[in-house]
């Protein structure tokens, strides 16, 4: 089977959405027509053009392709996010730079759409090497390959082997200049926004993991934004984010897990630098050792998942017990409150029980009620997951249901607006202005 045999799209040039509640990305609007012409909405409201497939959407929600802030992906990862209707997944590790989506993903349609970060800046031996130990292909990737068509698994091993023939020939991140050097090469690879990582391995249950010094990242966040690339840092504690902010990063990757004494004074800061903040709530609560299995036995999950996703579901990191979903809510209304823009993000990578809790495309829905039940309303946590990432990341093409923005929709039984949970009823899913059927 080739890549274009997999499909399985409607392609109809024109398509009329019709009688639909519409959630523009920012709020619901009067019309109940969206036209599709290509890959782009050409109108919204008016009259239904003649000759047009027609999409009778009575009863049903309308709104933009969801944006998942932080994944590691792969050809599954990607193919999973666009059935539960994330059109778009932002990779904040990984070889999806725009030289690593041509060499791999060049013709296959049935994925979301991804931007990378490229490989991050962080110490020998740091934070994510306690995850992925070893050289080679890791053994989950390995059996993720079993899965690709033949043409699938030779554009992967190429575009591994020249990832890691670009890791070989450069420095270890040890110094001013290593970091400069790293910073340039992920950008000559394409990568769209490049991340520092300030992990020292507490809250992972490794605790003394490597980090670099202060001037190190500095000088990798200076270079990034002399070449114009927004920068954003791992982090997973007040401290690192205190650290993070004072650097000038544009964006904390995750939410601090703690609540110290003096996390107002982190607030403010954080408020001040115009930094955003992609909680991943979905993932604090599994690194606190609670598994997602309400989700894992939801019926609009399971029917859209493998047995693996779904045991992966049904586990979880389990590094920081001591910490609560109770700081991480306070934690993220507070930011919330004090006018710092929240993007939905998962952390999800690979189906295997030690990344417990996370499915690619489900976790952005878990995370969209965790949002709420922290105290945001159903509208700010579906902006948190379209139009504000899209905004914050400059993609000004999607996120958002306007004349002239590319037709990543989404279509839900019910009223997201009121009830978050209906965001997992889904109806049909557009990438591009194609139909994904058999959802």
């Amino acid at each position: 089977m080739n890549k274009k045999e997999n499909q399985e799209f409607k392609t109809e040039k024109l398509t009329a959405i019709i009688n639909a509640r519409i959630f523009n990305g920012e709020k619901v609007i009067d019309e109940q027509i969206v036209i599709i012409d290509g890959e782009n909405i050409v109108a919204i409201g008016g009259e239904v053009p003649v000759g047009a497939t027609i999409v009778n959407a009575k009863g049903a929600t309308l709104m933009p392709g969801l944006i998942d802030s932080h994944v590691h992906t792969s050809v599954d990862g990607l193919r999973h996010a666009l059935k539960f209707g994330v059109t778009t997944e932002l990779e904040m590790m990984g070889g999806y730079t725009k030289n690593g989506r041509e060499l791999e993903l060049k013709g296959i349609y049935d994925i979301a759409d991804v931007r990378s970060a490229g490989m991050g800046v962080t110490a020998p031996g740091g934070h994510p090497d306690e995850l992925i130990a070893g050289d080679g292909i890791p053994d989950f990737v390995l059996k993720e390959m079993e899965k690709m068509t033949e043409e699938e698994k030779a554009a992967f091993i190429a575009a591994h082997e020249q990832q890691h023939n670009h890791e070989e020939e450069s420095p270890s991140v040890t110094t001013i200049q290593g970091a400069v050097k790293h910073v340039n090469e992920q950008v000559s690879q394409g990568a769209d926004y490049v991340k520092i990582l300030i992990e020292e391995g507490t809250v992972m249950n490794s605790p003394g993991l490597p980090v670099l010094s202060d001037d190190i990242y500095k000088a990798a966040v200076d270079e990034a934004h002399k070449l114009d690339k927004i920068v954003l840092a791992h982090v997973l504690t007040a401290e690192s984010s205190k650290t993070a902010i004072n650097l000038g990063v544009d964006g904390l990757a995750h939410v601090f897990i703690d609540r110290p004494s003096w996390t107002p004074e982190l607030i403010k800061a954080i408020a001040d630098s115009g930094a955003f903040v992609t909680p991943c709530l979905v993932l604090n609560s599994s690194i606190i050792g609670k598994p997602a299995s309400d989700l894992a036995t939801d019926p609009r999950v399971i029917s859209k998942l493998s047995q693996e996703w779904i045991d992966t579901l049904n586990s979880s990191f389990n590094t920081f017990p001591q910490g609560t979903m109770k700081d991480n809510f306070n934690n993220v209304m507070d930011l919330h409150n004090a006018g710092v823009d929240i993007l939905v993000g998962t952390d999800v990578s690979v189906p295997i029980p030690i990344l417990g809790g996370l499915a690619h495309g489900a976790s952005v829905h878990h995370e969209l009620q965790l949002l709420v039940e922290a105290g945001f309303t159903a509208i700010e946590a579906l902006r948190a997951a379209t139009s504000v990432p899209a905004r914050r990341f400059g993609l000004s093409d999607r996120g958002r249901i306007v004349v002239g923005a590319r037709a990543d929709l989404l279509l839900v039984d019910g009223d997201p607006t009121t009830n978050i949970s209906d965001t997992l009823s889904i109806k049909a899913v557009w990438s591009r202005g194609l139909r994904i059927d058999s959802i």
